[in-house]
């Protein structure tokens, strides 16, 4: 019923109001942020693309860096498979060279590793080094791949340079190795007092020289070339032969081993 005392609109007020009024309701909620996919658990892949299985089967040349370093740490941690955790470590050093030369202090800091895991890759790395010397142990070091069998792996996972003296008999074969200094980025210098010391207290007839680049590029700098043609000058003096001084670097198209030669290049 309408109010008596209401007042009634006008007939053409009426004619121009709009239609029916229809409250839209409160506005929609924005819609909520999509959750990234968790990572696939190891466990959930199919069988034949587990490390383990996959090992088991194919052997261990079948498997990728990032499986080969999920063998080491077993277990991830919820969001990321120990496969992930191989693969962030990969990508942030770029390579296992660059991974193996990190310390302890340093891979622990990864997501989901701790310090048992990643001494356990350290180890792991230490055996792989070990491994290629006492292979090359037993090899005549009278030219310059034995000696990168020999020293290579060690070297190339250096973060620094670190220059080696490997003491020979006349045969060329292994007396001892020893460092004789540890340097910068760029450069490591000894100087021939040192070397020849070395030489004298293990009666060597010979020696070789190796030292490393980290950069990866073997070709000598004038820093080498100087102390090489000093340390020569002094060989003749002691009557100890200097069979060779070779650089260690990274494999390339060029150099497929990854090293430079004095002796090979007609440099000593």
């Amino acid at each position: 019923m309408s109010n008596p005392e209401e007042p009634i609109p006008d007939a053409s007020v009426l004619a121009e109001a709009p239609g029916p009024f229809f409250y839209p309701g409160p506005p929609p909620a924005p819609e909520a942020p999509r959750v990234p996919h968790a990572s696939q658990r190891i466990h959930d892949l199919p069988a034949d693309e587990r490390p383990r299985e996959k090992m088991m089967k194919q052997g261990a040349g079948a498997l990728s860096d990032a499986e080969l370093l999920a063998l080491f740490f077993r277990t991830g941690m919820p969001g990321l498979s120990a496969i992930d955790i191989g693969r962030l470590l990969l990508k942030k050093y770029g390579s296992l060279t660059a991974l193996s030369r990190q310390p302890v202090s340093e891979i622990q800091k990864q997501k989901g590793l701790g310090p048992a895991k990643a001494m356990d890759l350290a180890a792991a790395f230490e055996l792989g080094k070990r491994l290629a010397r006492q292979e090359a142990v037993q090899l005549r070091l009278d030219h310059p791949e034995a000696v990168c069998k020999l020293l290579g792996p060690e070297l190339r996972a250096e973060p620094y340079e670190v220059l080696k003296i490997i003491l020979l008999t006349p045969r060329c074969t292994l007396i001892a190795v020893e460092e004789l200094s540890r340097g910068g980025l760029t450069e490591t210098i000894a100087h021939p007092r040192e070397v020849m010391r070395a030489a004298i207290q293990h009666s060597a007839f010979a020696f070789i020289l190796v030292h490393n680049h980290p950069s990866g590029d073997p070709s000598p700098s004038a820093t080498d070339l100087a102390m090489t043609r000093r340390i020569r000058d002094a060989c003749i003096l002691m009557q100890i032969q200097l069979h060779d001084h070779i650089i260690i670097g990274a494999p390339s198209d060029s150099r497929p081993l990854g090293y430079h030669s004095f002796r090979e290049t007609g440099m000593i």
